[in-house]
């Protein structure tokens, strides 16, 4: 079972969890303020400050056990697919009332790129049913190693603005274009999942559809130089898919991957159903394994 260290943010198993077993920077601290015994590690040692000038402290939130984010810690790999179902079961309910209400809320758009709330909202829309299912594969098997060696802080914040930044990608393309785009879909969020996991381990071992392994340093390659290659071509939203959310996407998991690989582990094989499964339109082909994020 790994363990978590609140200091340095690195993962480690049972037998170095503790501060001076992984050489934490903590431990440099010792001399002037105490050992810790605890095995959960004390909050007042550590470069961010004692533990009652965190934010969640500040405003007075419980982050201990027994307190609200309990339910939240280590699942938000579970939370964020059910905020897409429930967002995409929304979006059918809104639509059969208004269809420009429906953008509104949901939709990032080259036209309205200051609704904020759509930067959001927009990464846990989707375009179909199959969309949403191939993004929610994605995510399910890549997203829970990912939330398991990162830290279920780390993971939200990635998910969340790594989304943000593949919408913002596709959209400001469009915008220097001289087109108009909408974009709905949690892909660019995915693929940043897929190239962190590429860094951590580049022959990670993939089963493209269940059935193809392969290393998942080949699926992200596949998947940049596809998405690059229709960008150089002017077809950044070939086949309704946002080619150039689909490339940031990727190029945010790569970053954050590398700012963090020398603090975790990872198992040399997972079973997954597809990679690309893309932030997109209805029913497009999104790079090698789904469909992606693309103008809705």
């Amino acid at each position: 079972m790994p363990y978590h260290c609140r200091h340095c943010g690195g993962t480690y198993c049972s037998d170095h969890r503790l501060p001076e077993s992984h050489d934490c920077p903590v431990v440099d601290q010792w001399d002037s303020q105490g050992p810790v015994f605890e095995s959960t590690f004390d909050d007042s040692l550590g470069g961010t400050g004692a533990a009652s000038d965190s934010w969640a402290d500040r405003l007075g939130i419980d982050t201990g056990p027994g307190g609200p984010l309990a339910y939240v810690r280590g699942n938000m790999t579970y939370i964020f697919l059910g905020a897409m179902w429930v967002t995409f079961a929304l979006q059918l309910a809104v639509l059969g009332f208004s269809e420009s209400l429906h953008d509104t809320i949901f939709v990032f758009s080259s036209e309205n790129p200051l609704f904020v709330w759509t930067w959001v909202t927009s990464i846990f829309a989707h375009g179909s049913f199959i969309h949403i299912v191939f993004n929610s594969i994605v995510v399910y098997f890549f997203g829970r190693l990912v939330e398991q060696y990162i830290g279920w802080k780390n993971f939200a914040l990635v998910f969340v603005a790594s989304g943000i930044l593949a919408g913002f990608g596709q959209v400001g393309f469009e915008l220097l274009e001289g087109g108009t785009v909408g974009v709905v879909g949690a892909s660019g969020a995915a693929l940043a999942l897929m190239g962190i996991l590429t860094v951590l381990n580049r022959n990670l071992t993939v089963y493209l559809y269940f059935i193809i392994p392969m290393p998942i340093w080949v699926i992200t390659g596949g998947t940049v130089v596809i998405s690059a290659f229709l960008i150089a071509g002017g077809s950044p939203g070939a086949g309704c898919v946002a080619h150039v959310a689909h490339l940031v996407g990727v190029l945010v998991g790569l970053a954050y991957g590398y700012h963090v690989k020398d603090r975790v582990r990872l198992p040399g094989r997972v079973q997954f159903g597809g990679p690309g499964g893309g932030m997109g339109g209805p029913g497009g082909p999104g790079g090698p394994g789904g469909p992606g994020r693309g103008p809705f």
